[in-house]
């Protein structure tokens, strides 16, 4: 390649003959041929591309496709070169030949050195451009990440909330009726009832099972209302019969635990007179006492597995690569997005029983499941069905996280994974992007991100190797 060749590119208008030459000197010609690839997307940008004549193509992959993003038709176009003043900058396209023709590769070091000798102001003008951009960039992400971390943060205080309150409620009401179970006991001893009486009733006790008392790991058998209501009226007037004074504050215990007439006409048997009462009130307390430990019991549970999920979610003090089940970052992130996901969103998992574990970043795959399914939230605007499902495929497994939202337009799911690319308003979102969510999944876990979307079924689906190369 000659100086004559470059001189006719307005690209190179103000150069001498003379720094034509050096620039030819520090450079290369390089052919091209159809098809032929010049440089990658992703790589570093080490090498500055000047097209003198033919034609390249820029392509982008977005999803799982290649597309067709610019055309480098007209001599004195140009790409790449960024790392002359930016040392983390990369080809944003790939580089492919259409027409047969040269271009002028120059390494980024020597176009750096030229520019500094040639125009050192404008230099330092570029490489104040690129600084400020990373800068920007950097602190846009950051303040993004502390909004969302806020937001985690008062959705999951909002979650502990409710069962620290509901154990903070029962614990003040156990310790009232303690105190009625044994003021009972004592007016039972004041009224001196034989220890044959007292293990009769204490075994008609046994026999009850409070309906709100659920074993460990099971839900609470549904109690019906109106049921509920006739019971307890029957055993009001049942007590008002016997002459127990106050006789509805023992009504609505008793009928909370599943009391019914025969039983307490069982307990008369058993204990007569003025001993009726207190005897009605400790069995009655012991029934109270059982139901508030099972509130207690389960607020508390909920607690412990909501710490459980953001140590999970976090990834505290553990390795930041090691094996793991993707299905456990799926429910830890919903666990943390779980402010989001209620009342009007159903959540339907779809966990294939032979999907194996994975090597893998999980603190990284986490922050890409939050991004997805706040994604999904979003779209749906509060009311549908988030699905999320792994399963495997040709070795490999596939996560989908769908929604029933409105779906992306065909422009918005071509450059959804586009840098700093939002539909979002100003504020809102994890501040993640789909970009960086790409990242993860494509340059960390080498696999795969996809977008497939139409009103009404939106799916972004994941691709996972079960292995990870050596780092």
């Amino acid at each position: 390649m000659r100086v004559a060749d470059l001189r006719p590119l307005p690209l190179f208008d103000g150069l001498d003959d003379d720094r034509l030459a050096e620039l030819l000197a520090g450079g290369a010609e390089v052919g091209v041929a159809p098809g032929a690839v010049l440089f990658r997307e992703g790589e570093p940008a080490d090498s500055w591309w000047v097209l003198v004549d033919g034609a390249l193509e820029l392509v982008k992959v977005i999803g799982r496709e290649e597309t067709v993003v610019a055309r480098m038709d007209v001599p004195g176009r140009w790409a790449g070169g960024f790392r002359a003043w930016d040392d983390q900058g990369v080809y944003l396209a790939t580089g492919r030949g259409v027409a047969p023709g040269r271009v002028l590769c120059v390494p980024s070091a020597v176009l750096r050195r030229l520019s500094d000798a040639w125009f050192p102001f404008g230099g330092h003008l570029i490489e104040g451009v690129y600084r400020t951009a990373r800068s920007i960039e950097s602190t846009a992400r950051q303040r993004g990440a502390l909004l969302t971390l806020g937001t985690l943060a008062a959705g999951l205080a909002h979650e502990i909330n409710n069962p620290a309150a509901a154990a903070t409620r029962a614990a003040d009401a156990l310790g009232t009726t303690c105190d009625t179970l044994l003021s009972s006991l004592g007016r039972l001893a004041h009224d001196e009832i034989s220890p044959g009486q007292f293990a009769a009733l204490d075994a008609l006790r046994l026999e009850v099972v409070p309906a709100v008392v659920a074993p460990p790991g099971s839900a609470p058998a549904a109690v019906d209302p109106l049921a509920l209501a006739d019971r307890e009226q029957e055993l009001s007037a049942w007590l008002s019969r016997r002459g127990v004074a106050d006789g509805w504050t023992l009504a609505a215990p008793l009928a909370a635990a599943g009391v019914d007439v025969a039983w307490c006409d069982r307990v008369a048997a058993v204990v007569e007179g003025p001993a009726l009462e207190p005897a009605l009130r400790w069995a009655a307390s012991t029934f109270e006492a059982a139901t508030l430990l099972g509130e207690v019991r389960e607020s508390t549970r909920r607690i412990s597995e909501l710490v459980g999920a953001v140590r999970s979610y976090s990834q505290m003090d553990r390795a930041s690569r090691q094996r793991i089940r993707v299905t456990d970052g799926l429910e830890s992130t919903l666990v943390m997005l779980s402010h989001k996901l209620r009342p009007g969103v159903a959540v339907v998992r779809e966990y294939a029983d032979d999907v194996p574990m994975i090597e893998a970043y999980p603190g990284e795959l986490n922050q890409v499941w939050t991004n997805l399914v706040d994604n999904a939230v979003d779209a749906m605007g509060g009311s549908g069905t988030l699905r999320v499902s792994t399963r495997l495929d040709d070795g490999s497994v596939v996560v989908e996280v769908g929604d029933t939202g409105t779906g992306m337009t065909p422009q918005v799911a071509a450059r959804a994974f586009e840098a700093f690319y939002t539909t979002k308003d100003v504020d809102a979102g994890t501040g993640l992007g789909l970009d960086i969510a790409r990242r993860i999944v494509v340059e960390r876990h080498h696999g795969e991100i996809s977008v497939d979307s139409r009103p009404g079924d939106t799916v972004m689906r994941v691709r996972l190797p079960v292995d990870l190369p050596p780092d």
